[in-house]
């Protein structure tokens, strides 16, 4: 955490683009800023992924809509808003939390990518956090170890591994081979 007056949502977003790395990798947390470290480029590619088997669901299915890099804001008075690596809507018009850079709305699904150390030591409280916020459902993405956690509201957890299929109970008719959220793109290495 980054020594400091207490911060607003309004100020941290204000002041955001200010931090190292332009505030990419930091977060509000009970007014104060916490600052992760920047990911390796297998967080960037597992994104990737990630956005185009979500657009391929919305497309065939035009169930929900994700939302990457969105603020998610858990707590007012100290104010908290977390980044995750996506959320996920089903409720409310079709792709209102888009062009926000926070919001209070709640998603169904929150997706976290454990990429770095500091977020994988965090991610316990984070669960525990989002769960209490009133999330139903999280994914958590191992890029190293290439797997993903899927917990749900009672907290139980179901892990897949590289060659499992998996399919979300929230997301009817979604369905990857967790490899593709690990793939890297054909041009990736090409001299």
């Amino acid at each position: 955490m980054l020594d400091g007056p207490l911060l607003t949502a309004e100020q941290f977003i204000d002041t955001r683009f200010s931090l190292p790395e332009s505030g990419q990798w930091a977060e509000l947390h009970g007014g104060k800023v916490q600052v992760f470290q920047p990911p390796d480029l297998d967080h960037g590619n597992t994104i990737l992924n990630l956005s185009k088997l979500l657009a391929d669901y919305v497309q065939t299915h035009r169930r929900g809509y994700p939302c990457f890099d969105l603020g998610l804001l858990m707590e007012t008075g100290p104010d908290t808003i977390r980044f995750p690596a996506a959320s996920y809507f089903l409720q409310g018009n079709r792709f209102d939390e888009t062009d926000k850079t926070y919001t209070e709305t709640l998603p169904a699904i929150v997706i976290e990518l454990a990429s770095t150390s500091d977020r994988r030591q965090s991610l316990p409280r984070r669960v525990e956090d989002y769960f209490a916020w009133g999330v139903e459902g999280m994914w958590i993405i191992d890029p190293a170890s290439r797997d993903v956690i899927v917990i749900d509201q009672a907290g139980k957890e179901r892990r897949f591994e590289e060659n499992d299929t998996f399919t979300e109970r929230q997301l009817p008719g979604f369905e990857c081979v967790i490899e593709q959220l690990f793939v890297e793109p054909s041009w990736y290495g090409a001299q």
